[in-house]
């Protein structure tokens, strides 16, 4: 048995696998996070889901090369539906845009699929907030979050469990207002649905890198915004600054905040 190698970023989406779960791996490409998951002895068993036949095959040719057939179950389907309720306690979904996991999850939860997940583990690589929106209004709670910068890009990685859950945070408690530099800055849940509640706490050289960069891309929006003479750029171009300046503002506080 050859032990897989996992990027930098299924290594950290795997560490958020709590020991001796049920796994699911949904959109599962080559099946590596579940083949290592396995290997490991993280995790007795795993589900590998895929809905495109080209990855189903090649999750079903890694599975098979590890020899893992009996522990490792490949299953062609949309999302969630690969699953039976009750038959996974975590469920691990990665390298797609916020917004699609979202709807993977919402249509999962209509079809109640998430009953008896304990631990979520996503990694999008686009539209985190909308991702944070949805955990917050369908009662997921953040446990962690975790950003890093591999091959050029940078991805978060956003844990959650069912609020409620002995040890964790209310949701009330992780986006309630908080201050900044003695008050001057305000973190509202706006704020912290968009740049991560967890991550505002300990910001890293990667997360301060991402939004300065996001200050480039709108500064960059307003140039362009510039040269139009229209009301709805003017009102677009309002929009933009004040977006700019509170993003600016937070930063300029964060590392004086952790001192």
């Amino acid at each position: 048995m050859n032990n897989v190698k996992l990027s930098d970023r299924l290594q950290l989406l795997l560490e958020q696998v709590p020991e001796g779960s049920r796994l699911a791996d949904i959109g599962s490409d080559h099946a590596l996070l579940p083949v290592a998951a396995v290997e490991s002895g993280r995790v007795p068993s795993a589900i590998a889901g895929e809905v495109n036949l080209g990855p189903y095959e090649a999750a079903g040719r890694g599975v098979a090369e590890a020899g893992l057939s009996k522990q490792i179950a490949v299953r062609r389907g949309d999302g969630l539906e690969v699953l039976e309720p009750g038959e996974a306690d975590c469920i691990t979904i990665a390298g797609m845009g916020g917004s699609l996991i979202a709807a993977i999850l919402e249509r999962g939860r209509q079809l109640g699929k998430l009953a008896g997940v304990k631990t979520l583990a996503l990694q999008p690589n686009v539209g985190e907030d909308i991702l944070r929106r949805w955990l917050l209004g369908n009662g997921w709670v953040l446990i962690s979050e975790h950003i890093l910068e591999e091959d050029g890009k940078t991805y978060e990685i956003l844990t959650a469990v069912p609020e409620g859950t002995e040890g964790a945070r209310t949701n009330e408690q992780l986006y309630r207002e908080q201050a900044l530099a003695g008050g001057k800055v305000a973190l509202d849940q706006g704020l912290l649905l968009q740049m991560g509640p967890w991550l505002l706490q300990a910001p890293n050289e990667v997360f301060m890198a991402k939004w300065q960069g996001e200050i480039s891309k709108l500064e960059g929006i307003l140039t362009s915004l510039s040269r139009s003479e229209l009301e709805a750029a003017e009102e677009k171009r309002s929009k933009i600054s004040a977006q700019i300046k509170r993003i600016a503002e937070v930063l300029g506080c964060l590392p004086k905040d952790r001192l």
